[in-house]
């Protein structure tokens, strides 16, 4: 493959374990670029806490505008006990939103497949795991985490769960256009026997489907979804919801996987997209290298795939994932007695080791660093 244009990539390492697993993703995502003969260029910028402590905010003009000029953003993890009792406007996580609303990010991808290794990590029996592999889709920039009017007083508090019709259409497309690639069934989850907003996305929902007769929609309530994702995952292909939902299905999706660790999540707009582990910062454990970077890895699998379609690119990252887990290699938050016990950054050298090896191996080229 010869060299594109050069992709600019806008890495954002932020707070606590951010920079260490965002540094092994980095060391992936150039191999990979290295290996498929792919010209990019790497901007890093404070975001988060770490921008609050040298700028005073959590989501400077400069950041911004790095990230808008970019074809996709890499962010490692925001947050900590540090700036807890700040307003809430004024905390790394408040960076988050803005991020997400001024790149025009309104549909999260957030996969919950359970490697082969793996099913043995979670709390669920591995007859219950085995063969789980679907993705909760979340609309991520409206709902009630936006809406007007909000606030408390001493006596209440008060938000808006509010969905224009162009909000729930276009995250509607674009769940039936990837479960188009997909197993073509879509699950739209709401609370349509209580709330007014819910019924309405269901109506919306209902009229999209027209145009994909080809894809399966059923609708559950948002009680039952998080039920049927602990009993039976497998019956899930792609999983369609609110901003409110999607937050909380998408941590219970993750756990039934064993780790938040292994997560990693796409958030898309019209023309921009960031990539992200689902994991905090967990500052607990920041800075001593056993932090588990896969999350983050997988990240940069999923750029490949949804910015620079590039999906063979992110196959093999996810074979070779999956090679190092087969291979009985864990960090400590995954670690099992008769698996072998590596730091954060000997899980990305194994990683890129074996992306090498299945790169060779398929005769896509002679692979070197």
């Amino acid at each position: 493959m010869e060299p594109d244009v050069t992709k600019n990539i806008t890495v954002l390492p932020g707070d606590g374990i951010g920079p260490e697993v965002t540094a092994q993703a980095v060391k992936v995502l150039k191999a990979v670029a290295k290996a498929f003969t792919m010209d990019i260029s790497l901007t890093e910028k404070p975001f988060g806490g770490i921008s609050i402590d040298q700028y005073g905010e959590p989501l400077t003009d400069d950041t911004l505008q790095t990230c808008l000029q970019s074809d996709a953003v890499l962010l490692g993890a925001v947050g900590g006990p540090k700036w807890e009792d700040l307003p809430h406007h004024q905390k790394p996580e408040a960076g988050l939103l803005g991020i997400r609303k001024a790149l025009g990010l309104f549909a999260n991808i957030r996969p919950a497949k359970v490697y082969p290794a793996f099913v043995n990590n979670s709390t669920l029996k591995p007859e219950v795991l085995r063969g789980t592999d679907f993705v909760v889709l979340r609309e991520l920039t409206g709902g009630i985490y936006f809406g007007q009017p909000r606030g408390y007083n001493a006596e209440k508090g008060w938000n808006t769960m509010v969905y224009e019709k162009y909000e729930v259409e276009r995250i509607a497309r674009k769940a039936f256009e990837i479960a188009g690639l997909r197993n073509k069934r879509v699950t739209s989850v709401d609370k349509a026997n209580v709330l007014d907003v819910s019924q309405f996305w269901r109506d919306v929902v209902a009229e999209v489907h027209k145009e994909y007769p080809n894809i399966e929609l059923n609708n559950l309530y948002v009680d039952n979804a998080a039920m049927q994702i602990v009993r039976d995952p497998k019956q899930f292909d792609v999983i369609l919801t609110s901003n409110l939902f999607g937050d909380i299905l998408s941590d219970i999706a993750g756990m039934i996987t064993g780790s938040l660790g292994m997560l990693p999540s796409a958030s898309l707009g019209e023309k921009h997209a960031l990539y992200e582990p689902v994991h905090g910062s967990a500052p607990d454990i920041a800075g001593q290298g056993k932090a588990n970077p896969i999350a983050a890895i997988g990240s940069v699998a999923m750029m490949f795939n949804y910015s620079f379609q590039m999906t063979k690119a992110a196959q093999i990252i996810e074979q070779a994932i999956e090679a190092t887990l087969q291979a009985g290699y864990r960090t400590a938050d995954i670690f099992q007695p008769g698996t072998k016990l590596v730091g954060t950054e000997e899980m990305g050298d194994l990683i890129v080791e074996n992306f090498e090896a299945i790169f060779h191996e398929e005769g896509l080229g002679v692979f070197t660093l």
